[in-house]
């Protein structure tokens, strides 16, 4: 069971939604919270809206300019010298069918959520290597366990963090690093409104999917509790996480059910 008091947690996408819900609930529990997104003013809010905000560290941060991350790396530790736990939640979504969506969108959306993530994961690898310990959360999405209307690039992306993850869990388990990837499915949080359109430009629209998904601060109790846990994997959500299942056992079945269900 992790003791997160004093434990050092960089969280990424922690301007709002999940992110900044994980960083209010381990502060809460007593960590040190390292908050990452591209909005410093943003940021700045969630921080002064922790307990004991003078502890934590506002670090922008933008997942498609990778080339600075090991100076970020610098300054974490230079502040509170170690890492414990590195939530990778930062992201972009997507809402467009693929034969309206030109190559550029797929790019910029691997870019961010599977190249910018690996990219900082390998920037704070050595640090857990050395320190013989370490934590990675990758927030994926069930959009990672199948694909789905209007999520090409998205759901291909999360695909890719799987591989990706897995094979670094297997790899690191000797020094003690341990990685849990978390599948959120509906989740009441912002994520539709800065969704790419086939255009690249912002869907600017809260989905009814999101709207009327699990809350927020359910959703990271539940992420929490499977870190606590040492799960390897986890879904996160109300019925819809169990078209997994469905998909593994009844695929025939799967196939039906999934195509009757609605886009937003």
């Amino acid at each position: 069971m992790i003791d997160w008091k004093d434990k050092v947690v960089w969280v990424t996408g922690a301007s709002s939604g999940i992110g900044a819900e994980i960083a209010k609930q381990v502060a809460e529990r007593g960590a040190k919270v390292i908050l990452s997104a591209r909005s410093e003013g943003k940021l700045q809010e969630v921080r002064s809206s922790l307990p004991n905000p003078e502890s934590h560290m506002v670090l922008p941060l933008d997942l498609s300019q990778s080339d600075h991350f090991d100076s970020l790396v610098e300054q974490v530790m230079s502040k509170f010298n170690r890492i414990d736990v590195l939530v990778n939640n930062g992201g972009l979504s997507q809402r467009s069918e693929v034969h309206e969506t030109p190559i550029e969108v797929d790019r910029r959306i691997m870019e961010v959520n599977y190249f910018g993530n690996v990219a900082l994961t390998k920037a704070v690898l050595p640090i857990f290597r050395k320190q013989k310990s370490g934590q990675f959360v990758v927030i994926s999405s069930i959009a990672g366990k199948f694909g789905f209307f209007l999520r090409s690039a998205y759901s291909a992306s999360k695909h890719a963090l799987h591989g990706f993850y897995e094979s670094l869990m297997l790899e690191e388990e000797k020094n003690n690093i341990k990685v849990l990837i978390a599948c959120p499915g509906k989740i009441n949080t912002p994520i539709s409104m800065s969704a790419l359109n086939s255009e690249g430009k912002s869907h600017g629209v809260m989905d009814h999917n999101q709207e009327t998904g699990m809350p927020v601060d359910e959703c990271v109790n539940q992420l929490l509790s499977g870190v606590e846990k040492g799960k390897k994997e986890l879904l996160i959500g109300n019925k819809e996480i169990k078209a997994v299942t469905l998909k593994r056992f009844a695929p025939r079945l799967f196939w039906k059910v999934i195509k009757k269900q609605r886009a937003t």
